[in-house]
């Protein structure tokens, strides 16, 4: 058989790798069980052969190990099926090895992913904090297409169409009144904050630079810029409150 160029990624995704690494977990769970009484056995077995059980009793195969030799079989059947698609029959050591650290990692990566998510969920103020960020992610998208693509757009055209000016002078235009706008919306209604100059003067300026980035790279640039600030401020306000 002549040698063929192959990479870990390509190699340790093959079924033959796949058989060989998680023999030994296999054989650990089910020797395992052999120390344990008849009653644990029966309470800690997982949910998966809980499953199992009543899925192959379908079939008439009961008993605990009966279970265990029917997956063997199953996986051996599988793996003999697609043996002929594997580019080589040898097992690298060093393979199997870096197989158990990457399995660590990602076992380390999904703690954290799932600690972060229990800790959020569970957190009383959570709702709240999902709320905000939802809102902050909507902030980009719909303000950024009523204040940016709409109003601009639309001023620029009534500037132009009144004054007669350039495209360019009128899109200034467009990108000050607009920013105008943005500004003072924020302080109508229930929710709006109390009016004050410096609040103004902040939000116009904001509404200024978001008009400019619309202006220059358009409206999905300028909902991501507005989105990510809002989330980086959420971020810095909540991390203040929790310290």
């Amino acid at each position: 058989m002549p040698k063929q160029d192959s990479t870990y990624w390509s190699e340790t995704h093959s079924p033959l790798y796949s058989f060989i690494f998680v023999m030994p977990l296999f054989v650990l769970y089910e020797v395992g069980t052999v120390f344990l009484s008849a009653e644990d056995i029966l309470v800690l077995r997982n949910g998966a052969d809980v499953l199992m059980k009543q899925v192959m009793g379908l079939f008439g195969i009961y008993g605990i190990y009966g279970f265990s030799a029917s997956f063997m079989v199953g996986f051996s059947i599988a793996f003999l099926r697609q043996k002929k698609s594997l580019k080589t029959l040898v097992i690298k050591g060093e393979y199997l090895l870096m197989m158990f650290f990457e399995s660590i990692l990602y076992s380390a990566l999904l703690f954290v992913l799932l600690g972060f998510f229990q800790t959020f969920l569970m957190s009383p103020v959570s709702r709240r904090l999902f709320q905000q960020v939802v809102l902050s992610l909507g902030a980009g998208i719909y303000e950024e297409f009523v204040f940016r693509v709409v109003l601009i757009t639309g001023i620029a055209a009534i500037l132009g169409f009144i004054f007669q000016w350039e495209k360019r002078t009128r899109y200034i235009g467009g990108v000050i009144v607009a920013a105008v706008i943005f500004s003072l919306f924020h302080f109508i209604g229930a929710y709006g904050d109390s009016f004050s100059f410096d609040l103004f003067s902040i939000r116009f300026f904001a509404g200024i630079i978001l008009g400019i980035i619309y202006a220059f790279r358009g409206f999905g640039v300028a909902a991501y810029s507005h989105a990510f600030y809002d989330l980086i401020v959420l971020t810095i306000i909540t991390t203040n409150g929790t310290g």
